[in-house]
């Protein structure tokens, strides 16, 4: 594929389909083209039905999904505070954040939102991505073992829009660079990440909820249209946008094409916490230190018990695939591969052990990971 031969008329052809509510028995309505359910009548479903229609839903069907009432306003409002309280430090001391699709100073960002929620407030944390609907979401997508990552972005009154575009991983590239990967890494690129956001105010259409392009996802060559006008004209125009409540979560194949919308609002400063989840067999966008997250949240992971959101807050938390690795330090004694760092903490909790034990293990588990 060329950028050279993408014509707009083949992308406007296929996201022209419409979808089908029929299709999706576990949905509770379409809307704008864009799938829309319910939080209780997902997590009470079967879950592998509930995976495969979601799986689904992010390949062959609009390629995008909104879950009402994923998260509890209550903790969202919690981690609200927190983040706002970094973007105020960040502010006092002059750090600079930039933006990828939108110009300097029109958004506030955290980058690593999930370590510094982690390390500022564990609990919170816990409620957080100890979250029933955020694991389902993404276990139907990636798999288990995937890598949580967050970033928080706030679009400030005025804030404009971005240009509509399509994310990991091709989508961080110039033309130039997409066309020198084989056809076929462009049809596997999406399937390494999955996108969502969390809502953190409620967002009726004049600030700005993402703006989506249903469908888009099976343009194949839709990675290479970056920076042509012809394609951001079309793809501004045919976009939707499906306004949210509080707590409120949207997930998209990274393939799809979207963007933050206009903030057209007087006084709201639209918060959303955009969570990239990746593969345990790909790459993420940012480097975290998940020792950190979990000798942060360990003493709250223990707290609670059989509490099940403490053993999905550890999907978030640890690395949950044991490679790579020194095999020559860490063999796979006993089995096909040695213990993952969230294996280490689940027996760690199992047997009660006190923070420092887990600091001295998860040190050890990391020196036999060194190659020398």
């Amino acid at each position: 594929m060329r950028a050279a031969d993408c014509r707009v008329e083949d992308l406007a052809a296929i996201v022209a389909e419409q979808t089908s509510l029929s299709d999706y028995p576990l949905a509770d309505r379409v809307e704008s083209n864009v799938l829309v359910y319910a939080a209780p009548t997902l997590l009470a479903a079967d879950r592998d039905a509930a995976l495969a229609e979601l799986a689904r839903a992010l390949s062959d069907g609009p390629g995008v999904l909104i879950v009402e009432g994923a998260v509890d306003p209550a903790v969202v409002d919690r981690a609200t505070q927190v983040f706002f309280d970094v973007i105020d430090q960040q502010r006092s001391s002059g750090t600079s954040v930039g933006d990828h699709f939108a110009k300097p100073g029109a958004n506030d960002r955290v980058w690593n939102s999930l370590e510094k929620l982690a390390v500022a407030d564990p609990a919170t944390f816990v409620d957080y991505h100890g979250n029933a609907v955020i694991d389902l979401v993404s276990s139907a997508w990636l798999g288990p073992a995937y890598q949580m990552t967050a970033q928080v972005n706030v679009v400030n009154p005025g804030g404009a829009a971005q240009v509509p575009h399509r994310d990991y991983h091709l989508g961080f590239m110039s033309a130039g660079q997409i066309e020198s990967y084989p056809d076929h890494v462009h049809s596997l690129s999406p399937v390494l990440t999955l996108q969502a956001a969390v809502a953190h105010d409620d967002t009726p259409l004049e600030t700005g909820p993402t703006m989506l392009l249903p469908h888009s996802q099976k343009y194949p060559a839709g990675y290479l249209i970056a920076g042509r006008d012809d394609f951001a004209e079309f793809t501004t125009k045919a976009c939707v946008q499906v306004p949210f409540a509080k707590g409120d979560a949207i997930f998209f194949n990274p393939a799809l094409i979207h963007g933050a919308g206009t903030n057209r609002s007087a006084d709201v400063r639209r918060m959303v916490n955009l969570l990239q989840v990746s593969s345990a067999f790909g790459r993420a966008m940012e480097s975290v230190d998940r020792e950190r997250i979990v000798l942060a949240i360990y003493p709250e992971l223990l707290a609670r018990g059989d509490d099940p959101r403490a053993e999905l807050a550890l999907r978030s938390a640890a690395e949950g695939y044991p490679f790579p690795t020194n095999l020559d330090r860490d063999p796979p004694v006993g089995g096909m591969a040695p213990p993952s760092q969230a294996a280490l903490v689940r027996e760690a909790l199992a047997a009660g052990w006190t923070v420092d034990e887990v600091r001295s293990a998860l040190k050890e588990h990391a020196t036999k990971r060194e190659t020398a």
